[in-house]
């Protein structure tokens, strides 16, 4: 049989009787944890993260100051990729965009003092008066011991 348009029954996909919290009542303290927990658990929101089989998650040990710098770093990005699909979903959440643009300017800010420390981690940065992209080791090479 041959789908129909004409006779198929659109309400089932009808959302508007569905009770959905406002955003105003749910608030942001509520809703995240912190930068390094959410990091090491892959999740921000405080009510999302169901462990896997009750497994948890490891915490990372830096064992340098670059290694903590590049640690940092992560964290930062991670936060900011996590809050950025909240807000694709959320847009209006003025409280979540100020925590995602704090977290943006924390995100820059350590990736700029990591780059003048210890070199590049992104192409386009160019923080010497010469090319040192092609210089090794590069963060991710060699001593990734805080995985271990």
């Amino acid at each position: 049989m041959l789908f129909d348009e004409n006779n198929f029954d659109y309400s089932f996909f009808d959302l508007s009787n569905l009770n959905f919290p406002d955003n105003k009542k749910f608030m942001m303290n509520d809703k995240l944890v912190s930068s390094k927990e959410g990091f090491m658990r892959g999740n921000m929101f405080a009510n999302e993260y169901v462990p896997y089989k009750n497994l948890t998650y490891r915490e990372l040990r830096p064992k340098n100051e670059r290694e903590e710098l590049l640690y940092k770093v992560m964290e930062m990005s991670f936060a900011i990729n996590d809050l950025n699909l909240y807000l694709d979903l959320h847009p209006d959440d003025r409280d979540m965009y100020e925590k995602f643009k704090s977290y943006t300017e924390k995100y820059l800010s350590l990736k700029d003092e990591y780059a003048k420390k210890y070199g590049p981690l992104c192409l386009e940065e160019t923080s010497s008066n010469n090319y040192e992209w092609y210089k090794n080791p590069w963060p991710w090479d060699n001593g990734g011991d805080m995985y271990v």
